[in-house]
């Protein structure tokens, strides 16, 4: 019942052409013929919630616990630290030496709206270049990361790929 009255409600617009207008008349100057690309760009998808799929799939991360190290995993690390550190003493040297090491550390979840903010994360693995051990500041300088002591799982010295 409803589509009948519509129909003829708008019977005028549904039987009009599609507008002519002239070459150069003000409406076509403004409003220039598309070719099917363009138009075709008008009606493609877009997101409409930006980040949307991004903050969903971030949800779908799994964190773990952050484990414990053995006293022998700290001690091997620590004495990789100390050679690493000779090794680079400072920014000539490092560059002379070029050690390379991998590193496996955890990484806390950095998600504050996730449920494992603060409690979990994840390890990853690095591989580059060692430019500094600071024992100061208790980090290591590893291609362009820098991981702390604290967060190291493991670390061991490499042989470098560019040779």
């Amino acid at each position: 019942m409803m589509d009948q009255s519509i129909e003829i409600k708008y019977r005028y617009a549904f039987s009009q052409r599609r507008p002519q207008h002239e070459p150069y008349d003000d409406f076509s100057v403004r409003h220039p013929k598309m070719n099917l690309s363009q138009r075709a760009k008008i009606f493609s998808p877009f997101d409409a919630l930006k980040g949307f799929g991004q903050a969903i799939e971030e949800k779908l991360e799994v964190y773990v616990e952050k484990r414990e190290l053995t006293e022998e995993e700290q001690r091997q690390i620590d004495q990789t630290l100390a050679v690493l550190h000779a090794l680079t003493a400072n920014r000539r040297q490092a560059r002379k030496n070029g050690v390379c090491a991998a590193a496996v550390f955890f990484i806390p979840c950095a998600d504050r709206n996730h449920e494992a903010y603060g409690r979990r994360g994840s390890y990853e693995t690095r591989t580059g270049t060692v430019w500094k051990v600071d024992e100061l500041k208790k980090t290591l300088l590893l291609g362009e990361d820098t991981i702390e002591f604290s967060e190291l799982a493991a670390l061991q010295i490499v042989e470098s790929d560019e040779e």
